[in-house]
C-alpha cells in the first residue's frame, strides 16, 4: 500500500512551524472533465479544465480535503493528476508513445473507490514506484456501471517496465492476485478505439 508523504513539521521555541512546506519531487496539477456524455477522439478533452498546481505534501492536502471524493461525482465525470507540464491527452508528447494501466472498480462498495484512488495518487506523488520517471499521472473515471482507475505512462512498447509498474500499482490498490489488470496502449487505442486490446496483463 502507498504510504502518505510525511509531513513532520520543524519546532520554533517550542512551536510547529507551519511556514515551512515539505516539497515533493516534481509539481502535480489537477484536472477535471465532465462532458456529459459520450465523446468521439476527435472532440475528446475540450471540456478538460486544469484545476490547481502543488508541489508540496501540504498543498496537496489543502487540495485533497477540499474537493469532492470520486464516489460522490457525478457518473461521466474524471479527474486527473499529472505530472506539470503534461497534459493527460494521447496527443501530449511525454503521453504519445505510452499508454495506461486500468483497474476495474465494482459499484457495489463506493468507499472502496475513493480508497483506491487515494492510494494511487500517493503513491504517484509519492515516487514509490521503483521507475516513477515513467509515471504521466492517474486518472479516475466515474461511470454509470463501473468505475476505473488508470496510471498513465511513457513507453508502452517497454514490456519488462511496463510489467514492473502494473504489479506495483496492485500492490498500491490492493488488487487481489486472483484479479487480473491490464495495460493498453494509447497508439493502439486511438487506432482501433474499442476495438482495441491489452498489450500486457498482471
Amino acid at each position: 500500500m502507498a504510504e502518505e508523504p510525511a509531513a513532520t513539521q520543524p519546532q520554533t521555541d517550542g512551536e510547529p512551524d507551519f511556514s515551512q512546506k515539505h516539497a515533493l519531487e516534481t509539481k502535480w496539477t489537477l484536472w477535471f472533465d465532465n462532458p456529459n456524455g459520450k465523446q468521439k477522439q476527435s472532440t475528446w478533452g475540450q471540456t478538460l479544465r486544469a484545476v490547481y498546481t502543488f508541489d508540496s505534501v501540504e498543498d496537496f492536502w489543502c487540495l485533497y480535503n477540499n474537493i469532492i471524493p470520486p464516489s460522490r461525482l457525478s457518473p461521466g465525470s474524471d479527474l486527473h493528476l499529472f505530472r506539470e507540464g503534461i497534459e493527460p491527452k494521447w496527443e501530449d508528447p511525454r503521453c504519445e508513445h505510452g499508454g495506461k494501466w486500468t483497474a476495474m472498480v465494482s459499484k457495489a462498495n463506493r468507499e472502496q473507490l475513493d480508497k483506491m484512488w487515494l492510494h494511487g495518487v500517493l503513491g504517484s506523488i509519492g515516487e514509490q514506484f521503483d521507475d516513477g520517471e515513467e509515471i504521466c499521472g492517474i486518472v479516475v473515471n466515474v461511470r454509470p456501471k463501473q468505475d476505473r482507475i488508470s496510471v498513465w505512462t511513457k513507453t508502452a512498447a517497454n514490456e519488462a517496465l511496463q510489467t514492473n509498474v502494473g504489479r506495483q500499482l496492485k500492490e498500491m490498490l490492493m488488487i487481489p492476485d486472483t484479479v487480473k489488470m491490464g495495460f493498453m496502449a494509447h497508439s493502439d487505442a486511438k487506432r482501433d478505439d474499442r476495438r482495441a486490446k491489452e498489450r500486457y496483463v498482471v
